[in-house]
């Protein structure tokens, strides 16, 4: 039963993470993929502004290349962004095709938004896109990004990218799909006592020492990174959503309202 308002929201950041477009065998989840795209085409058509922030561009060239762990050495690891991003690019292409829905690649690097020209440029870009009714896929530049003294290019995980997207955007909520059904107050793996907390309205020290957990061997992000990717929304009056991504159909639960995940705001 819907126990929350239904969320009028027109501009949406959907950010998903690696466990939802890879299974933990390295296999590309190709019907994870295709009901994204029926997700977001199904928004796009009925009028609201959506921006896909995906991740999965390593973990994709992991699968592709047969390999079955990360290489430790960057230049080798921005190698494998670079070939599990065009085959990642590709995926969505087809099967946001099927939906009849055209997109775009925007690769990103911190530095973007810290340089006043190339932060309007990047914002012009967005608009363009979202004018002519293309959704926008969003991921890291990997194969450039990496931090060289008082150069900072890089975001450290995509659910902090997602955020500063959504904010600089100005979307009213930012939904993060990822392999956790919300927020708990403790670790719902390690312990039967943990409980889900449907409704966040501040972010304090007692929360952040709820949070923990890691990601998986393909992912980079955890608890605490999503915890701030929320603070930041909240400080720009926003929304943000934490839900299970394993079917993202459950996207249309959480604009109708229904009680799923964990509502920050």
């Amino acid at each position: 039963m819907s126990t929350r308002q239904p969320l009028s929201a027109h501009r949406i950041v959907i950010k998903v993470g690696t466990s939802t477009l890879v299974y933990p065998d390295g296999a590309i989840n190709l019907r994870a993929i295709d009901q994204l795209a029926f997700v977001v085409s199904a928004l796009r058509h009925h009028g609201r502004e959506v921006v896909l922030v995906s991740s999965g561009a390593i973990g994709v060239g992991l699968n592709y290349m047969g390999y079955h762990q990360r290489p430790q050495a960057i230049p080798e690891q921005q190698a494998i962004a670079a070939i599990g991003q065009t085959e990642l690019i590709a995926i969505y292409k087809e099967r946001f095709a099927t939906y009849e829905q055209k997109v775009g690649q925007v690769l990103l690097t911190r530095d973007i938004f810290t340089y006043p020209k190339s932060h309007r440029n990047v914002l012009n870009t967005f608009a363009s896109l979202l004018h002519q009714n293309v959704v926008p896929i969003v991921n890291e530049n990997d194969t450039v990004a990496v931090d060289e003294l008082d150069h900072e290019t890089k975001f450290g995980d995509n659910d902090q990218l997602s955020a500063i997207v959504a904010t600089n955007l100005g979307a009213d909520l930012l939904i993060m799909l990822s392999d956790i059904d919300g927020f708990y107050t403790g670790n719902p793996q390690a312990t039967s006592t943990a409980q889900l907390l449907p409704h966040i309205a501040t972010i304090d020290d007692h929360i952040y020492d709820l949070a923990g957990g890691s990601g998986s061997r393909f992912g980079t992000g955890g608890m605490v990174t999503k915890l701030k990717a929320a603070e930041r929304m909240l400080a720009a009056n926003g929304q943000m959503i934490l839900a299970n991504g394993a079917d993202p159909t459950i996207i249309f639960k959480i604009l109708a309202g229904d009680s799923v995940g964990t509502l920050f705001g």
